[in-house]
């Protein structure tokens, strides 16, 4: 991968010397935070927190970068982070500091309406909040916390963009990038992506083939009926790597499917913004992986059965534990300058199960903001939101720079 992006890079600079109007330019952002967790004394995945000995006080420091070069033909991108936290609980005390490359790319343009890329590059798409079903990589994409990093996907990329309103994608997936789990799902994948817009709407259709799994196939959407209101959607058929499924009967062991069956999952979505530029934004989610509600008790009353089984229920749970969601989010003008504010509420309709959470910025000056994150988990030992913690707060203060 670094080779082939040197040589990218080195006949990019080279075929167009003679055009090397560089433009530079950098920003970043300097972040100091610091969370607190309350954890259930009652939880049945993880008792005592022996099992995922989750922090529940944690301070971090972080830089976020982005580096930019460019002329007529050539672009090169790069984002570094660097960050040291220290988190804590009953165990003690950990450090660690860390630094690595979220985000970089080259690209080239090769021909009218042609380009060509290698990189690290996050492939994310559609207008979901809660989660995105037509991305085989993000599934939880991150929207749901400002604060959260996305590290892309290491890949070579070929781009066709004839006009205005349609765009191909063909790109090989070399490995999951920075911080991958392992074994690595999406090392030597093919992807496939098409869009199409115009002024009202836009939609995209996906494919991934990875070595181990039957093809991925997702779809998204959207759609403007006015200038208030927002209809969008995302869909996708796809199989897990592997499945951790829960019989009904509590009395039945926990059995691991690889990979799993395929199954669709499927959101859809509204927003709608008020005169004042809040919006109002309500999305359904079916996810075909997770438990029926039988499934969903049995899960939970066979890991109080036993402590290895409540490993094993921790450690191979799936993306979402149940099969439908309804997810809101209020929040403020994005245009505002003095800050922003969202509240967010997802009722797991399987369940019963709620989680509260809410996330405020305000600015103090041209440089400095300060914001907090809150999550409030409303339920009992044995619902999925409210599992493992009571309540989770993060403060904070983040620097622009230069």
């Amino acid at each position: 991968m670094r080779v082939v992006a040197f040589v990218l890079c080195a006949f990019a600079l080279t075929a167009h010397a003679d055009e090397s109007d560089w433009r530079t330019s950098w920003d970043g952002t300097l972040y100091g935070y610091a969370n607190s967790m309350s954890l259930r004394a009652d939880s049945v995945l993880n008792p005592g927190n022996q099992i995922a000995r989750l922090p529940q006080r944690s301070d971090v420091a972080e830089l976020r970068l982005n580096f930019k070069a460019e002329n007529e033909n050539v672009r090169l991108t790069v984002r570094p982070i660097a960050s040291t936290r220290e988190i804590r609980n009953a165990f003690g005390t950990q450090q660690r500091s860390e630094g690595y490359v979220s985000q970089w790319q080259v690209r080239v343009r090769a021909a009218e309406g042609w380009n060509v890329a290698a990189g690290r590059e996050v492939l994310n798409w559609g207008a979901a909040q809660f989660r995105s079903p037509s991305s085989p990589f993000y599934f939880d994409n991150g929207r749901s916390d400002p604060m959260r990093e996305l590290s892309g996907m290491d890949a070579l990329k070929l781009s066709w963009t004839p006009d205005m309103q349609s765009s191909v994608n063909l790109a090989r997936i070399v490995r999951s990038g920075y911080g991958s789990a392992q074994p690595d799902v999406w090392r030597d994948s093919w992807l496939a992506k098409f869009d199409l817009r115009g002024n009202e709407w836009a939609y995209g259709l996906v494919a991934l083939k990875a070595p181990h799994l039957s093809t991925f196939y997702g779809a998204h959407g959207q759609i403007t009926l006015s200038d208030e209101l927002m209809l969008y959607g995302e869909v996708d058929s796809s199989a897990q790597f592997s499945a951790l499924r829960s019989s009904a009967d509590a009395a039945q062991p926990f059995a691991v499917q690889s990979p799993s069956s395929r199954r669709t999952t499927a959101l859809a979505g509204a927003a709608y913004t008020f005169e004042d530029g809040k919006s109002l934004s309500a999305e359904y989610l079916h996810e075909g992986h997770g438990y029926t509600a039988a499934e969903a008790d049995a899960y939970f009353a066979r890991a109080a059965a036993l402590p290895l089984w409540a490993g094993q229920a921790l450690g191979t749970a799936p993306r979402l534990l149940g099969r439908d969601y309804l997810h809101l989010v209020w929040q403020s003008n994005l245009m505002e300058s003095s800050g922003y504010w969202r509240m967010m509420l997802t009722h797991g309709l399987t369940d019963g199960g709620n989680e509260l959470s809410g996330y405020g910025e305000t600015v103090v000056n041209s440089h400095v903001s300060i914001y907090a994150l809150a999550v409030l988990p409303v339920g009992n030992a044995r619902q999925e939101f409210s599992a493992l913690f009571q309540s989770s707060v993060t403060a904070g203060l983040k620097i622009a720079l230069p």
